[in-house]
């Protein structure tokens, strides 16, 4: 899977941009600032149609200016597909696919799948059960549309479960909890899948960054509420709880995936070096994942991933990256010093939000 063009309007600080694709990818050179982030988001964005750094469309779009337009034309095995977002202040975004009107985000979603690594990423390791819910809720969103639905299904679910009971109307909070069970059931199984599945898979890109140990993997929750017939005495267990805090206390939207090394959590005891590798192997094993899902060979959109590894880690690294050829990979980083020499890739220069090649 290859992007081969991109057109961009009105995007961020970058200079309205429409040009061809390498098909092996790009490395972005330049100061920081100057854009490399904002057009590695750019690429990123007709992913699931989202900046990948949770910013709203809002603030996307050219300070001071109506709006902008990304439109990327993806090469799959499946075939070619031309995919359009605009954003315009004061309307909904509007979504075309292949010049088409898209009515449901889940149409387009995945068309382009590309696989994305920020200096933030350390907090996959470091940070709160949030922040690795939601890596797994958009791994597996992409890699299955039935998660996809089931995810949809579950956060409406609880909102409406939330908002009765904060109403303190206990019977229609109820009326929610059928649909909470069926979509958290399929959720909580492909949460558990996915840890047996590809354990083995992150302790191996670990090892191959050079890092010593033994990584696992644990599903911090209730694995139960993989089987729906489990959800009514479970909320019925914190049903009092939940009618005094307005809130579900109980579901996937409170577990957490923890990282283990030699069975004690990296974000309590790795080092900081540690932590990183960790978050580069997660993306890495994400990477294999949709691989697998989709069989189609996801893109690489890296930010200043090299930054903080030693020479050695670099050097294990970029070979990763370029292993096989196929991948198409675009990466940032603020000199080409900081490039390692296995990384074999045509490099552009941003100055100002202008991209030379």
């Amino acid at each position: 899977m290859r992007l081969t063009h991109l057109t961009v309007r009105g995007y961020r600080n970058l200079a309205d941009l429409d040009v061809a694709m390498p098909a092996s990818g790009v490395a972005l050179l330049g100061p920081n600032g100057h854009g490399k982030t904002n057009l590695l988001e750019a690429l990123a964005y007709p992913v699931l149609f989202r900046s990948f750094r949770g910013s709203a469309d809002g603030d996307v779009a050219a300070f001071g200016g109506p709006g902008f337009v990304v439109e990327s034309k993806i090469a799959a095995l499946a075939g070619e597909t031309t995919l359009r977002a605009t954003w315009r202040r004061g309307k909904a975004k509007a979504l075309l696919l292949d010049g088409a009107p898209v009515e449901r985000l889940a149409q387009a979603a995945g068309r382009w799948l590309a696989v994305t690594f920020l200096p933030d990423d350390t907090a996959l390791a470091s940070g709160g059960a949030a922040v690795r819910r939601a890596y797994l809720d958009r791994m597996l969103a992409l890699a299955d549309p039935l998660t996809l639905r089931a995810l949809s299904r579950y956060r409406a679910a609880v909102s409406q479960r939330n908002a009765a009971l904060r109403r303190k109307d206990s019977a229609s909070a109820r009326a929610f909890e059928g649909p909470m069970a069926q979509a958290g059931a399929t959720i909580v199984q492909a949460r558990l899948e996915w840890i047996a599945a590809y354990e083995e898979t992150l302790a191996e890109e670990l090892s191959g960054l050079g890092e010593r140990g033994t990584p696992s993997l644990a599903y911090e929750g209730h694995a139960e509420l993989a089987d729906a017939a489990a959800w009514p005495s479970a909320l019925d267990a914190t049903r009092a709880r939940d009618e005094v805090r307005g809130t579900t206390g109980r579901g996937p939207h409170r577990d957490d995936l923890t990282l283990l090394l030699n069975g004690r959590p990296l974000r309590s005891f790795g080092s900081t070096g540690q932590q990183r590798s960790a978050a580069i192997a997660l993306r890495l094993t994400e990477l294999e994942t949709l691989r697998a899902a989709r069989h189609d060979e996801p893109g690489l959109i890296l930010d200043d991933v090299f930054a903080e590894l030693d020479g050695e880690r670099q050097q294990r690294l970029a070979t990763r990256l370029m292993a096989g050829g196929e991948r198409q990979v675009f990466i940032s980083a603020p000199r080409a010093a900081e490039l390692p020499a296995a990384l074999a890739l045509p490099v552009w220069r941003m100055t100002h939000g202008t991209v030379t090649s």
